[in-house]
This record gives C-alpha cells, structure tokens and sequence, in this order.
C-alpha cells in the first residue's frame, strides 16, 4: 500500500498521567467513580501529590489517539495543536518525531501547562479522569496560519474544538483553501446539544468523512437504526461512519450502505476505542482502500487497543497489526 499521503490531527494535545488505585484513595479526593471532572493547574498538580505511585505517561486526546496511532502504521503525521514548553509539552511533541511525524504545526504558549489527564484505575479496570485541559484550551483563531497546512493531504479534526470559539471553522476553511480532505469525529453527544445548529451546514461545506457513535448518531439524526442514521449523515458528507462498539460499524458512502463486524476480544479498557478505530479506518481510506476494507481496518486497530490499558498498543502488535492492514 502507499504510505505517501501526509495527515494533520487538530485537537486538544493531551499527556495521559495512568495510575493505579484503590477504591479508598477515590473516597480520600471525594470522586464519584468512573466520572470525569475538569481541573485547574494548581488542583491537578495537588492530586498528583497524592497519588500512591508514579504515574505512566503516554500522548493522549481524542485527535491524538488517532495520529499517533496512524504514524504508527507508517503514515507521515502532525498536529495541530497548543503545548507547553515544559516537560510534558517536550515529552508529547517528541514523541511525535520519534515516529517519524513533524512537531512543526505544535503552538507554544510559555507559562503555562501542558494539558493533562489522570485516568485512576481501579482493581475492576473502571477509570476515574481529572483533566486540566491547559494550553491546549488557548488554541484561537490567530494561531492557525497556512503555514501549518503545508504539504497536508488530510487533517482529521476532535469535535471538541467546536468548544473554542471560530476555532473549527478556521481549520476547515483554511483546510478547504489548501485542498486537504478533512475527516470530523464528532466527540460527545452533549457537544452535539450545543453545537447542533451549526453542524449540518460545516458538514456539508468542509467535511468529507464524519465518525460518530452510536449516542453522538442518535442525539445528531434520531433515534433510527444504523443504517438509517448512516443513511441520514450521508446526505451532510460523502462518507459516514457509525460505530457501534463491539457490535461494529455501519458505513455508508457513494458505493452503498455496508455493515461491518467488530473483532471480538475481550475487552480490558475501552476509552480510546474509536480514536482508534478512526485510525485504522483512516489508513485505509488515505490508501484509496473500498469502504468495507477501511471498517475492517478500524475492527482491528479498535480490538487491539481494548485489550491493553490506555492508548499505548504496544511495538510488537503494531508491527502485527501492519502485516494485517493489506488489501
């Protein structure tokens, strides 16, 4: 296959800090298990004083999930994004370059943090999340320049920028003037509840392949069957996919409606499921794959990332997985 197409995620650059804990340390920092609450600096920074052992660190967020995961199968990767320039900030961005991607489109804001996330485990593998979102909250629409789209072929964007206000809307437009093809996950449905307005009409200007689950589906064209609501995207942008976790995915472009299976694993951490997923589908569209290849690529890159806690799939299984990604 050709590896020769170049990807840009944009979102929010997070370092994923995993813990391990007991039930006991949640009721000691008075959390409601499996819950996610955001957090400021100073509070991240006095949680972290408390926690019984070292954390591990990965590069995480919803768009990172996806690039990393996609420079992982070979594919050449930036991001668009504010850091820090701290320990994390380095720590994301280098291991970005590590794979082979460019940190060239990496904003940084001095004096300030690099957007965290402690994800506490317990004994039953549910996770409790504190998230200080930091730098990666000031990204505006002056950081963004064409610059950052050069020699881009597709920039794959979080819903969750939607939050920043014309943030979104500059990447896609700029995106748009470059000639890139963008792809949308569409996050959360309570992003959906907010920015429902304003959805339909940047799906049908910018974007070329939208992802949503199951609830982001429901909340965004009703509660209809997958098909239907495959269906129903598909009239906002050329390709819609619909994952339906561990019942698969339901994909729908200009060729027809395709159901595909899930690769059935037993299942440890499901959290960057469908950032994966995304990844997988991805390489395999960029790759000018048919639709049905590009949801099976994304069964086992989501499967594979199931089965191990947090985002980290390791070497030796991504080298497995790429043997497995061919036509």
């Amino acid at each position: 296959m050709a590896l020769n197409k170049k990807i840009m995620g944009a979102g929010s650059p997070i370092v994923d800090l995993l813990v391990n804990i007991d039930d006991r340390f949640l009721d000691k920092i008075q959390a409601e298990k499996g819950g996610m609450v955001l957090v400021d600096s100073s509070g991240m920074d006095q949680l972290l004083a408390q926690v019984p052992e070292s954390p591990s660190m990965a590069p995480g967020g919803s768009a990172g999930n996806t690039i990393f995961g996609i420079a992982k199968l070979g594919m050449e990767a930036s991001f668009l994004g504010k850091l820090s320039d701290d320990e994390n900030g380095r720590f994301y961005s280098g291991k970005l370059v590590e794979l082979g991607g460019s940190d060239k489109a990496f904003h940084i804001l001095p004096h300030a943090a690099t957007g965290r996330c402690l994800s506490m485990v317990t004994p039953d593998s549910e996770r409790t999340m504190r998230t200080d979102l930091g730098a990666a909250a000031t990204l505006c629409v002056e950081d963004i320049t064409d610059a950052d789209f050069k020699s881009v072929d597709h920039v794959h964007i979080e819903g969750y920028l939607l939050y920043l206000e014309g943030v979104t809307e500059k990447i896609l437009a700029t995106a748009k003037k470059h000639g890139c093809t963008v792809s949308l996950d569409l996050a959360t449905f309570e992003l959906i509840r907010l920015k429902g307005d304003v959805l339909p009409q940047l799906l049908k200007d910018y974007v070329d392949i939208v992802f949503a689950n199951e609830d982001e589906a429901a909340e965004f064209v009703g509660e209809k069957s997958p098909e239907e609501q495959a269906d129903a995207l598909y009239e906002l942008c050329p390709v819609a996919a619909v994952k339906l976790g561990d019942k698969g995915c339901c994909l729908r472009d200009k060729t027809g409606t395709y159901r595909v299976a899930a690769n059935v694993v037993k299942p440890v951490d499901t959290t960057a499921a469908g950032d994966l997923w995304a990844a997988g589908f991805l390489y395999g569209w960029l790759n000018n794959c048919p639709l049905e290849t590009c949801g099976r690529f994304g069964s086992i890159t989501a499967a594979e990332v199931v089965q191990v806690m947090g985002s980290q799939i390791s070497d030796a299984n991504w080298q497995r997985i790429k043997q497995e990604l061919t036509v």
